[in-house]
C-alpha cells in the first residue's frame, strides 16, 4: 500500500483500507471512538492486483487507486471514490495507462488538489513518471509525460496546504520533485538532488501552510533523512525498520511535531519519534510500543475526531488489525494495543 490506510472520514470515523489477493476491503468505525464494522469490499466486485494507493482531500472524501488485469491480458489503473466510512464506494472507474499496454508499470500514487480533483502518478514504461488528473468539469484529462528517468517503484504525492500537488520519486543516486506553480497549472521538475533513496520508503506529508516534506530512508547509511525543495536532505535517525515510515502531524503538549512510525526490525515492536515540525536538525529517538509483529506488519498513523493521534498495525499474512490511541495526558503516552 502506497500512503497512509488509517484514515479519519468526514463524519469523524476512522476508516482501515485493506488489500487482499484481488479486492480492497475496508473497516470502520461504527461511531467515532467506537466499535468498529466489518470489512466490506470496495468498488464492486472487479477483480484487482493486490496493490493500492490512497489519498485525502480537503473534503475528507478517500481517492482509491488500483491495476485490474484487462481481457486482453494486460493491466489498466482504476480509481474509486470513497466519501463516508458508512457509505459504500464508487465502483472502480477505468484510469488507463501512461503509455502503451502489458503488465503494471509500478506502485501508483494519488494526491487530491484543493478542488477535491484526485492526480495519479505512476512509473511509465520508459522509466519517467506519468501523471493523469481529473477533469474539472468531469472525467479525466490526457496522461502527461512529466520526465525523469529511471525511476524507482512507488512516487510519493501529496498536496500542500495551499492546494498544490506535489510529488516525489527516486532514482539511482537522486531524489526527484515536481510541483505545481500554482493549485491547478502544469506540472515541472523543479529540483533533482543528491540522495541514495532505499526503494520503496518515501513518504511526504505537509508540514507547514507553505511546505511539503518528503521522508526516506538512506541505503547508504540506513538513516531515516527528510527532505524539502531547496535544502539539503538532514538525518533524522536511524531507520528503525524496512519499508516507508507512517507520519502525521499532530500538537503534542502545545507544540507543532511530526510523528513517525515504523515495525522495527530488531524487536517486531511498532517505534515511535517526534521531533518539531520542520526542525529534523533536532533529531530524534525511537521508543517501542506494543508486541512484537510479523516481519510484514505495515503501520499507519491518524488523528482521530478529537485530534488524538491514533496507531494501527496491520499484518496482511494473518490479518491481524491492532490499535492504539494516544492518551489525555503529557507527552506521548499510549493506550494498550488492543485487536479490532
Amino acid at each position: 500500500m502506497n500512503g497512509e490506510w488509517l484514515i479519519r472520514g468526514r463524519d469523524g470515523r476512522l476508516s482501515v483500507y485493506q488489500v487482499s489477493q484481488d479486492a480492497v476491503s475496508c473497516r470502520a468505525e461504527i461511531t467515532p471512538g467506537g466499535p468498529w464494522g466489518p470489512p466490506r469490499r470496495m468498488g464492486g466486485d472487479a477483480r484487482l492486483h493486490p496493490v493500492l494507493a490512497t489519498g485525502q482531500g480537503a473534503d475528507a472524501y478517500v481517492h482509491l487507486v488500483s491495476w485490474r488485469p484487462t481481457e486482453s491480458g494486460g493491466s489498466d489503473l482504476v480509481h474509486s471514490t470513497h466519501f463516508r466510512p458508512l457509505l459504500a464506494a464508487l465502483d472502480w472507474e477505468p484510469v488507463g495507462r501512461p503509455d502503451g499496454a502489458g503488465d503494471p508499470t509500478g506502485v501508483p500514487a494519488v494526491a487530491v488538489d484543493h478542488q477535491g480533483r484526485a492526480h495519479v502518478f505512476v512509473r511509465n514504461t520508459g522509466g519517467g513518471l506519468g501523471m493523469r488528473a481529473q477533469a474539472q468539469k468531469g472525467g479525466w484529462g490526457p496522461w502527461r509525460d512529466l520526465k525523469g528517468a529511471e525511476l524507482r517503484d512507488a512516487p510519493a504525492a501529496v498536496a500542500g496546504k495551499d492546494g498544490r500537488v506535489e510529488v516525489y520519486a527516486a532514482a539511482p543516486g537522486a531524489l526527484l520533485y515536481w510541483r505545481q506553480e500554482r493549485p491547478g497549472t502544469e506540472f515541472a521538475l523543479h529540483e533533482t538532488v543528491p540522495a541514495a533513496v532505499r526503494p520503496g520508503t518515501l513518504r511526504a506529508l505537509a508540514t507547514s501552510g507553505e511546505r511539503t516534506t518528503v521522508l526516506f530512508t538512506d541505503d547508504d547509511t540506513g538513516e531515516l533523512c527528510a527532505w524539502r525543495c531547496g535544502e539539503k536532505p538532514v538525518p533524522l535517525a536511524p531507520a528503525a525498520g524496512p519499508g516507508p515510515v507512517a507520519a502525521v502531524r499532530c500538537v503534542i503538549d502545545g507544540h507543532d511535531c511530526t510523528l513517525v512510525a515504523q515495525r522495527s526490525a530488531t524487536g517486531g515492536r511498532v517505534a515511535f519519534a517526534a521531533y518539531p515540525s520542520e526542525q529534523e536538525a533536532m533529531g530524534a529517538q525511537w521508543t517501542e510500543s506494543g508486541p512484537a509483529l510479523p516481519a510484514d506488519a505495515r503501520v499507519s498513523l491518524a488523528l482521530d475526531a478529537d485530534g488524538r493521534v491514533v496507531a494501527a498495525s496491520l499484518s496482511p499474512s494473518t490479518g491481524q488489525l491492532l490499535l492504539t490511541r494516544r492518551k489525555d495526558e503529557a507527552g506521548l503516552a499510549l493506550e494498550a494495543w488492543r485487536a479490532v
